[in-house]
């Protein structure tokens, strides 16, 4: 029987750091740092979202898991067993048990395969199946995400971009994964069509016993897609928990200028707008300290000098902030 207590995903001080060269001899001028000691985790069937701005980190440190970003420090574990610093081709069968579904389908589709290939092809890459077998698993994949027997010898760009979604996410599920990690997967959608997709992964999830890890910027989505959240800045997790206790009672000030900016349909709900002062820090040496420093309103000596830890609430050690203000 599987171990539902121990995470499937268990990252843990991650770090990923980008060298900026330049000169005749290319030499290191300046470091990016992208992740900065990341710890999170995800349960086996938790849907985990991991939200922030634009340029936070959030899709680096999902590309680092798959093994598309080298790490430059830190552990990333996958049902007890050490990614970090490890070829992912030398690991076996990790390819089936771990799928990255990107954020623009169309790019992720080779233009001149047909759906029959672009996902047929793992299943005999990997030696599951071949031939006729192979095109039955294919057909019975596309069927599942909506699509059917009539697209199969089509090309990436004789579909919407709702469809080649659900190309790319029946190319992840035909391996039949444990962990799926989804990089803004409707951003480029309609909204409606948004809505289906969002459906279509929750009903995934549920039928093929799925764990997620769920990046988005949208609140709105990883509100309704997400069991737990962690809310990242400038490459640290800032705040986690789980998702109805952070949306209820945030507790880092970055966490609660993202909540109030939130729209609402009813009018005795609305919230005071929290405007930010300054501009976001760079992730390229950064400064020490807590990385919101710079920016938050209840800012104290101490929180220039020392990256403030996550720490529980009293006896709530589930939901999780880091921040030196003491009334949190």
């Amino acid at each position: 029987m599987l171990d539902q207590t121990q995470p499937l995903l268990d990252i843990r001080d991650l770090h990923v750091t980008f060298a900026l060269r330049s000169g005749l001899l290319m030499r290191t001028h300046a470091t990016v740092h992208a992740v900065n000691g990341v710890s999170i985790s995800a349960r086996r069937g938790e849907v985990l979202g991991l939200v922030g701005e634009s340029g936070c980190g959030k899709t680096t440190l999902g590309r680092a898991v798959v093994g598309l970003t080298p790490t430059s420090g830190g552990s990333i574990k996958f049902d007890g067993l050490e990614l970090a610093g490890k070829d992912r081709d030398d690991v076996d069968g990790l390819a089936k048990k771990i799928q990255l579904i990107f954020q623009d389908p169309y790019s992720s589709l080779h233009p001149r395969k047909m759906v029959r290939d672009l996902v047929g092809e793992a299943l005999v890459i990997n030696g599951i199946a071949k031939g006729a077998e192979a095109d039955r698993l294919t057909l019975s994949m596309l069927q599942r995400v909506g699509l059917g027997v009539e697209h199969l010898y089509r090309f990436p760009h004789e579909f919407s971009g709702g469809q080649r979604q659900r190309i790319a996410l029946a190319r992840a599920l035909v391996l039949h994964p444990e962990l799926i990690i989804l990089d803004e997967p409707t951003s480029a959608l309609d909204v409606s069509v948004q809505a289906q997709t969002l459906n279509l992964l929750k009903e995934l999830k549920t039928e093929l016993g799925l764990t997620y890890l769920f990046i988005s910027h949208d609140l709105g989505v990883v509100r309704y897609m997400s069991d737990r959240i962690a809310v990242m800045y400038l490459g640290n997790i800032v705040e986690t928990g789980p998702t109805q206790s952070v949306f209820d009672q945030p507790q880092h000030p970055y966490t609660g200028s993202l909540l109030a900016a939130l729209p609402s349909i009813h009018a005795d709900q609305r919230k005071t707008r929290v405007v930010l002062e300054g501009d976001p820090p760079t992730p390229i040496d950064p400064p020490p300290g807590c990385p919101f420093a710079g920016r938050c309103p209840k800012v104290q000596p101490l929180c220039r000098e020392q990256n403030p830890v996550l720490k529980g609430h009293g006896t709530d050690t589930l939901h999780q902030t880091a921040c030196h203000d003491p009334d949190i």
